[in-house]
């Protein structure tokens, strides 16, 4: 269990933000880092982007750029990708099933 910092201690770090990247560089991240093509890395891009919408929805967070080269690669390797989607991505966000069906039905709507 994480205790709130007492405010001295917390006046010692410095708190920096993080976002997404914006598409284009996401898409050329999953492209450059798994050798897919560029239709692929659009698809996951956008396949994140609608997990990142079910934050506070069901999911603590949407998927990340790393779960989608994770996913890139297996799909560059020749794996289907509704099963690629649902081991790299859907598995590593929840392991409720509601949340795995709401994923792959995200997948399956895009591939």
């Amino acid at each position: 269990m994480l205790k709130e910092l007492k405010q001295s201690t917390r006046q010692r770090f410095v708190a920096i933000e993080f976002r997404y990247p914006v598409a284009a560089l996401e898409e050329k991240i999953i492209r450059t880092e798994s050798g897919s093509d560029a239709a692929t890395a659009a698809t996951l891009v956008r396949l994140a982007q609608m997990t990142r919408n079910l934050k506070g929805n069901g999911l603590d967070e949407g998927a990340s750029t790393r779960l989608l080269v994770h996913a890139a690669k297996l799909i560059a390797r020749g794996i289907p990708p509704g099963q690629a989607c649902h081991g790299a991505i859907a598995e590593a966000l929840s392991d409720e099933p509601e949340m795995l069906r709401a994923v792959d039905e995200f997948v399956s709507s895009l591939f």
